[in-house]
């Protein structure tokens, strides 16, 4: 009878202590109502995809809906000022990547401050892009094609899809760290570049590598190198960019912020459960159809990557004197 009595006195003094301090109470049944994600881009790109994988995971998880609101609309910024605005409840979240670290630099008034207003909760996956020229490109490797750069200057046209987009930034990296002079030629997107490297107008993009294996395959083009660190799972036969210019690594990096002030208790619950799903066997593959490796580690690490990264992107933005559209 006296132990049954002391845990049933425990137990009472912890729902006292939780009703005493809200945000633990909350965080303890977090979440009672459905949670939005907000993802910056149209549905059906990198960062879409990667947000409806995530918040099925979540769904399945933690028992409540995770909806994913696509707000596009400069590059990204009006979806991250919606979580910035939001209520710090753990509610409202944001599909952070990297246009979130390259924007600190290439806008110059915006509302708000990413590093600052927006806490970390987890990364969730790093995507490599990959060099491709046209076939037309008399270079089989990325030294060959830094000499022929260097022997046509300006007469190179490189896509991208947009100013300050991924494959824009990375180009800049390798245009900055080769010392070649490439013609920048912006789309909007990354399926109009594609077209036009496949019919030669442009001679090289960097692009994402969803979307580009089957021209990979049939050799419509030649993929030269992936762009991350170390050699991709997606692409393991190719070689890296840095292989060739020491140093260079440029990615597509997803992951998950909440507006500033969000409890930490349900940023470290968040984090804990998309750790769980980069982890799992079935997430990785689908994470691995769209080229992704899992990003895993706490908030401050994923913190860490973004202040890094806005720092390294906002040397490229500067140097290269990149404008928005």
């Amino acid at each position: 009878m006296i132990p049954f009595r002391r845990k049933l006195l425990e137990f009472a003094g912890f729902v006292v202590a939780a009703s005493a301090f809200p945000q633990l109470a909350s965080a303890l049944d977090y979440p009672t109502r459905p949670v939005h994600i907000i993802a910056g881009f149209s549905a059906g790109g990198g960062v879409d995809i990667t947000a409806r994988l995530i918040g099925r995971w979540l769904s399945e998880r933690l028992g409540q809906s995770f909806v994913i609101e696509n707000r596009p609309g400069a590059g990204g910024n009006i979806g991250t000022e919606a979580v910035v605005n939001a209520a710090p409840d753990g509610y409202t979240l944001l599909l952070a990547a990297v246009p979130n670290a390259v924007n600190a630099s290439l806008f110059e008034n915006l509302n708000f401050n990413f590093i600052r207003d927006i806490a970390p909760v987890a990364g969730i996956i790093r995507v490599p892009l990959v060099m491709l020229v046209n076939p037309s490109v008399p270079a089989r490797s990325v030294t060959e094609f830094i000499s022929y750069a260097k022997a046509n200057p300006e007469k190179v046209n490189m896509a991208s899809a947009g100013n300050g987009s991924s494959p824009h930034i990375a180009g800049e990296l390798f245009k900055l760290m080769a010392g070649v002079n490439l013609a920048h030629v912006p789309y909007r997107g990354q399926a109009p570049a594609l077209t036009d490297l496949l019919g030669g107008q442009v001679q090289v993009l960097f692009a994402t590598t969803a979307g580009t294996a089957d021209y990979i395959e049939t050799g419509k083009l030649r993929a030269l190198a992936v762009t991350t660190a170390s050699r991709a799972e997606v692409l393991p036969e190719l070689p890296t960019v840095g292989d060739f210019v020491p140093g260079y690594e440029a990615s597509q990096w997803y992951g998950i912020g909440a507006p500033k002030n969000t409890p930490p208790e349900i940023v470290d619950k968040l984090n804990k459960e998309i750790n769980a799903a980069i982890a799992d066997p079935g997430m990785k593959a689908r994470f691995a159809a769209i080229g992704g490796e899992p990003l895993p580690g706490s908030p401050a690490a994923f913190g860490k990557l973004i202040a890094e990264e806005t720092e390294k992107w906002g040397n490229v933005v500067r140097a290269a004197g990149i404008k928005p559209e």
